[in-house]
């Protein structure tokens, strides 16, 4: 008989490893709450504008084509992908810069923006790629002992692993000009971090962009996740929505199943957790079970950033504005520190406003569009009341949509909103402290000092996501279900 594997949530990370392990002929059962798969990665429907809920950008797509085929499928059969350029617009308060995948066309941007700056993209793009090509097999591979930290694919990235330069310190001596080292490292906050603090070696995110592009899947990304629940059945794996687990079945240390808020307990061989690591630990196990990850040890950890969101339907197409675009405040440096360290709510403050329906038509009826804003903004711990603060602050969003893009009428033509603040991510979507990006990406909360993909604390229990290693972000989401998939294939032959 098959061993049978339960995973706790239907995100990117449990559907990967699902659709692998069927493939592999485990016996799959994925227990998702929700009405639909994908997690943070599914969509948001408002009348007849679609939205992905969370990530928006996709890179790095060769690792998303490894992950299908290893389920044995092709993601190109199952999804449509568009990819970009320009990538994105990087708008300044005096400047802007538009990005390619296309390197001779980056150099004259920056030639025209940046003048006399162009060769340090060349300098940039060489050195990270080297440093990349050390990092990837480190992102590989499962940290579950302490002497994989001395495996030689460690030791190649050690020095930069262990360097307390941050990713703005790195951009800055490449490109010896702030904005321009900002235009490089505005990707930290993907990993829910300023780039003020952001270890250096993460300075590699921007060329990641630049040498692989930045693609859009028709439908939203939101269609990789129905992609995956697709080849999960097509395997023989099983899906079954609104199906909430209350808390993990434990034998001692070792996990046994699961027992569902309808009262039905399931048993499984191995469980898999994908569902938030911070607020499994805190809601789905009992603390006197836990050492390392209860309340108290969770407490000393450092969590990323939260965003506020707002899901805009509009009765107009806003042709001038890009696919995706990236607004710094004038003040970013304050801003980013009013996020991190002040905890509070800035004056101006950066944002990030996708118009996906200038590439794709699906996303909102004909001539209207599905505009989606994200605000970084503190996580929970601030203490912000958010029942008090969200029109005001939404509002203020709104007004500097306008006056930042010149989209005077903006307002004039919403049809449908949706807004969901910290507080929000926290209570509707299980995000501990509204941390959307989870778990920082300091040094001390990297490979194998960041909760492993064998469970440490229990036996036959495993992590997928944001919360596990490699990290947050789809590429590394991926790379956490085809790790903790191979684990358990190794486990049994």
């Amino acid at each position: 008989m098959s061993k049978h594997i339960g995973i706790i949530g239907a995100g990117p990370g449990g559907l990967t490893a699902g659709m692998i392990l069927a493939n592999r002929g485990f016996k799959v059962t994925i227990l998702e709450r929700e009405t639909k798969v994908g997690g943070r990665n599914s969509c948001l429907e408002l009348g007849p504008y679609k939205f992905d809920l969370g990530p928006t950008f996709l890179m790095m797509r060769y690792i998303l084509d490894e992950v299908f085929e290893a389920a044995g499928a092709k993601s190109e059969e199952l999804l449509d992908f568009v990819k970009l350029d320009p990538m994105y617009r990087l708008q300044f308060h005096d400047r802007v810069l538009q990005t390619s995948p296309d390197h001779s066309k980056v150099k004259e941007e920056i030639d025209k923006v940046f003048p006399g700056h162009s060769d340090s993209f060349d300098n940039y793009m060489n050195s990270e790629r080297e440093r990349f090509e050390r990092m990837v097999p480190c992102l590989q591979m499962p940290y579950d002992k302490i002497s994989q930290l001395f495996h030689i694919n460690t030791l190649k990235v050690l020095k930069y692993a262990l360097s307390k330069r941050s990713v703005f310190q790195v951009l800055y001596d490449y490109f010896g000009d702030e904005k321009l080292a900002l235009a490089f490292s505005f990707q930290s906050k993907y990993l829910g971090m300023s780039p003020w603090e952001c270890p250096g070696f993460f300075a590699m995110l921007g060329f990641v962009e630049y040498e692989y592009g930045v693609e859009h899947t028709i439908g939203g990304l939101s269609e990789i996740s129905n992609a995956m629940a697709k080849v999960v059945w097509q395997n023989g794996g099983t899906i079954k929505l609104n199906h909430e687990v209350e808390s993990l079945i434990l034998d001692k240390k070792t996990a046994k199943g699961v027992k569902l808020t309808n009262g039905e307990s399931m048993m499984f061989d191995e469980v898999i957790i994908n569902s938030d690591f911070a607020y499994s630990m805190s809601n789905l196990v009992d603390q006197s079970k836990l050492k390392k990850y209860n309340e108290k040890g969770l407490d000393k950890k450092r969590f990323s950033c939260s965003t506020f969101m707002l899901y805009i339907g509009l009765d107009k197409l806003y042709e001038e504005l890009p696919h995706h675009s990236i607004i710094f405040a004038e003040s970013y440096k304050e801003n980013v520190k009013d996020i991190f360290d002040n905890k509070c709510l800035s004056e101006e403050f950066s944002f990030y406003i996708r118009n996906a329906s200038l590439n794709d038509s699906t996303l909102a009826p004909e001539g209207h569009s599905a505009i989606y804003v994200l605000v970084p903004a503190p996580n929970q711990r601030s203490g912000i009341d958010w029942e008090k603060e969200e029109k005001s602050f939404k509002d203020k969003v709104l007004n500097t949509i306008m006056e930042k893009l010149n989209v005077p009428d903006f307002t004039d033509h919403i049809v449908e909103m949706e807004t969901i603040t910290p507080k929000k991510w926290e209570e509707r979507y299980n995000v501990y402290r509204g941390a959307t990006f989870n778990l920082a990406h300091n040094t001390t909360q990297m490979l194998y000092f960041r909760p492993h993909n064998k469970f440490e604390e229990f036996e036959n229990c495993y992590l997928v996501g944001g919360g596990t290693h490699p990290g947050s972000g789809l590429p590394t989401i991926y790379e956490s279900g085809r790790i903790t998939a191979d684990l358990i294939t190794k486990k049994y032959g």
